[in-house]
């Protein structure tokens, strides 16, 4: 694909609460065995897209360690590859990124060097298969300035966190409403967008001069009626993981049968970075019920609808109901847990019970491990 891939990843977000302490929102761990930022890197492999930069900042260690390798997702190994750029003071600039522009202009030179006339460029949250070779037919047929990948979205309880847009017949976007308190429209921007590398470079260029740092505001919604901005449909699975009650529901959705065959049995494949790890372990009088439970795991108790990452032990008559529990948890014995995310290292003491109430309850408990 005669296209760069940038993915970016920087953001914080406090609809997530305590669980973007620990990491980033892109390296938040997704069916049992998987990061968030997988399914972009994973699709810009298999679109043959061989050269990305994933642009972080907040909390970026836990992200850098799982993209210490480009093996996992088969990017460029003469040519291209997989680059990790953060903020760096140099001469010109001492700043953080101030926004998703920003991020880019501090990062120019990996644009400027680059030979490939488009650029993708996508969202680390973002949970979804798409070969963006179809876009890019898309964006020259249309001959479109700028194409931005939108999905119809029927819940409209999370409908005001994403920016909305009206589209023509032919596709053409002409209003971009972003992050409304209200609105009748349902079609979302997803966050995943195709440009020609040269006006993008112009564009971020005129962005930081005017002293510009957001991509959305001060570069589509300011350009809209200026530049051929056209919309590309997406038909299939996507969600985005930025808030508590999504990410919990997302986990859930991959209980469904219908969606881990789409993404994990279906070309193409979705890929991440392995850990050699036993298979799971189910002693004597453990039951479990249509749960996804990951390498590494003891499981002695009874687990139902939940999702198990990697390397959590469930202590004996213990109860996981409705569940997300993040990785090297440890469940003690006799305790009941529903409707919670468990976060990750957590030592759940003996004859403890958490019941999430109204939306599911993040537990975080270090207690010592044997009781």
């Amino acid at each position: 694909m005669k296209a760069i891939g940038i993915i970016l990843a920087g953001g914080n977000n406090k609809m997530m609460k305590e669980l973007s302490n620990k990491r980033a929102i892109a390296a938040m761990p997704v069916a049992g065995s998987y990061r968030s930022i997988d399914f972009s890197l994973s699709n810009m492999s298999n679109s043959h897209i061989q050269k990305v930069a994933v642009i972080t900042q907040y909390n970026a260690r836990s992200l850098n360690e799982h993209l210490s390798s480009s093996k996992w997702w088969d990017f460029g190994r003469k040519q291209g590859g997989l680059f990790v750029f953060t903020p760096t003071i140099t001469a010109d600039s001492s700043y953080w990124y101030r926004g998703t522009a920003d991020s880019l202009y501090q990062n120019l030179d990996f644009l400027k060097s680059s030979h490939e006339p488009y650029v993708v460029i996508a969202s680390g949250d973002g949970i979804y298969k798409l070969d963006y070779n179809k876009v890019l037919q898309y964006h020259i047929e249309k001959k479109a300035d700028i194409t931005m990948v939108v999905k119809k979205l029927d819940d409209r309880q999370e409908i005001n966190r994403f920016g909305l847009v009206t589209m023509t017949d032919e596709g053409r976007i002409t209003e971009i409403d972003e992050k409304p308190l209200e609105t009748n429209l349902n079609m979302v921007s997803t966050g995943v967008y195709i440009i020609r590398r040269r006006l993008l470079i112009e564009l971020i260029e005129k962005a930081n001069e005017e002293d510009r740092h957001d991509f959305v505001r001060d570069i589509l919604v300011r350009y809209k009626n200026i530049k051929k901005i056209y919309g590309y449909k997406l038909e299939t699975y996507w969600s985005n993981i930025s808030t508590v009650n999504s990410y919990f529901k997302t986990n859930m959705d991959f209980l469904k049968r219908d969606v881990r065959d789409y993404f994990f049995k279906q070309y193409p494949d979705i890929y991440t970075k392995v850990d050699d790890l036993p298979p799971a372990k189910y002693n004597y009088g453990s039951n479990v019920h249509n749960s996804l439970v990951s390498s590494g795991c003891i499981i002695n108790g009874t687990v139902e609808n939940s999702v198990l990452f990697k390397k959590i032990y469930i202590g004996n008559n213990s109860v996981v109901k409705n569940c997300i529990i993040l990785n090297d948890a440890y469940i003690g014995d006799n305790s009941y847990v529903e409707n919670c995310i468990i976060e990750s290292g957590s030592t759940i003491k003996a004859n403890s019970k958490y019941i999430g109430e109204n939306g599911s309850k993040i537990v975080e408990e270090n207690n010592p491990m044997y009781y």
